[in-house]
């Protein structure tokens, strides 16, 4: 028997949820942004109006008013957000248990074993859902109906905003296979360049390929993509009280001002190092790897990974290592706007007891006080709060930098 997958996913949401309160603003070009003195000033989120003007999420404020300079701007209420979303994810509740969300404003609905519940027609339910989203909340959604989870989110995407989209398994091949290779899940734009450069604009050509040599040219990633494009895809919806594995954790921000000096580098990268181990300790991880991602005053994003040589959740370790893939990523005096630290290669607290214990003796005190000393600080946060006490400054072989 088929799977019956719904991917719900509500047209404009943040926009949307603001025009609630300004009925006036939904034949205008309306946006909601991020804060422009504190550098967060990218557009969030855009109404429909606001669209056949070309303004597009994650760009720049500035951008957006040069495309369209009447265009209204109105602030994130992220608290709002995540009422509605609680809202929207009760009511499909109301027609599956399994529920997962897939960020605040899309959620896939397995109805295959409640479906005859409720008429046995998955698109009417689906039609049925937006117009009770509508009705309710005063929300529209795009609602993709296939046989798996990749595909309803593909259906979802097809027509915007307020439709239903079916892919079956009887015309899924007509539909699926000439659309763009990037409309596909997970396909972002260094996914999107290689495969181009080999051919593969459609994801019928992704389709045709040879899953050996995705394999070779994008790791797991391309068998994955592969499945995908070929409508293999058998990940089930998980509800959304179901506790996913933590795949990594990771930490950036955006600074006030841009770094440009070695020791303001080092000291954001320790910054976020801390604040990445304390939550690997809370969730009794261990990171066999770390990630780090730059990014310029200009937007562009630089990233490099690397394995560790042995699991760790101590900050001294990941702010160490982040700090030699960032020296490889950067040169002073070159602007740096934004920093992001990720844990990778998550393993549980007894697995990597084993892989420390290769170090073998020598180091074990060293390692010990050191646990010994974070855990410390743990403690002293939990009682007196996180600014309580940091970590030092960081240490290293190298000469200090002078003061900026």
């Amino acid at each position: 028997m088929d799977r019956v997958i719904l991917h719900c996913d509500l047209n404009c949401f943040y926009a949307s949820v603001e025009l609630l309160s300004h009925p006036d603003l939904r034949t205008i070009p309306t946006a909601v942004c991020g804060d422009p003195s504190s550098r967060h000033g990218i557009i969030l989120a855009k109404n429909e109006p606001a669209k056949k003007y070309g303004v597009q999420t994650a760009e720049t404020i500035w951008q957006a008013k040069k495309k369209c300079p009447a265009l209204v701007l109105l602030p994130p209420h992220h608290s709002l957000y995540r009422e509605y979303s609680r809202r929207v994810n009760a009511i499909y509740e109301e027609y599956t248990d399994l529920v997962e969300p897939f960020g605040i404003d899309e959620s896939w609905l397995d109805v295959t074993g409640s479906l005859h519940l409720f008429g046995g027609d998955a698109k009417a339910l689906a039609d049925a859902l937006r117009q009770r989203i509508k009705r309710e909340l005063g929300l529209t959604l795009s609602v993709g109906v296939s046989f798996n989870k990749v595909f309803a989110k593909l259906g979802s995407d097809y027509q915007k905003p307020d439709a239903t989209t079916v892919i079956s398994q009887a015309h899924w091949r007509e539909l699926v296979w000439p659309l763009p290779v990037g409309d596909l899940l997970y396909v972002g734009a260094a996914a999107r360049k290689l495969l181009r450069q080999y051919g593969v604009e459609t994801i019928g050509q992704l389709a045709a390929c040879r899953p050996e040599t995705l394999e070779t040219l994008m790791g797991k990633l391309g068998v994955q993509l592969y499945e995908y494009a070929n409508g293999l895809d058998q990940d089930p919806v998980r509800s959304r009280y179901d506790a996913e594995p933590v795949k990594s954790v990771g930490n950036g921000t955006t600074f006030p001002q841009n770094l440009t000096t070695t020791r303001q580098v080092r000291s954001g990268i320790a910054m976020l190092a801390d604040s990445v181990a304390t939550r690997l300790r809370h969730c009794g991880l261990y990171a066999g790897g770390i990630q780090v991602t730059v990014r310029d005053p200009a937007f562009h994003d630089r990233s490099r990974q690397k394995q560790l040589g042995a699991p760790t959740h101590l900050i001294r370790d990941l702010t160490f290592a982040a700090t030699e893939l960032t020296e490889l990523l950067w040169k002073p005096p070159a602007p740096i706007r934004a920093l992001t630290v990720t844990a990778i290669h998550l393993v549980p607290q007894e697995e990597a007891y084993e892989q420390v214990d290769l170090f073998g003796a020598a180091s074990a005190p060293r390692q010990q006080r050191q646990e010994s000393l974070e855990a410390a600080m743990d403690r002293i946060r939990g009682k007196y709060g996180q600014d309580a006490i940091s970590f030092g400054a960081l240490h290293t072989k190298k000469e200090e930098d002078p003061l900026p």
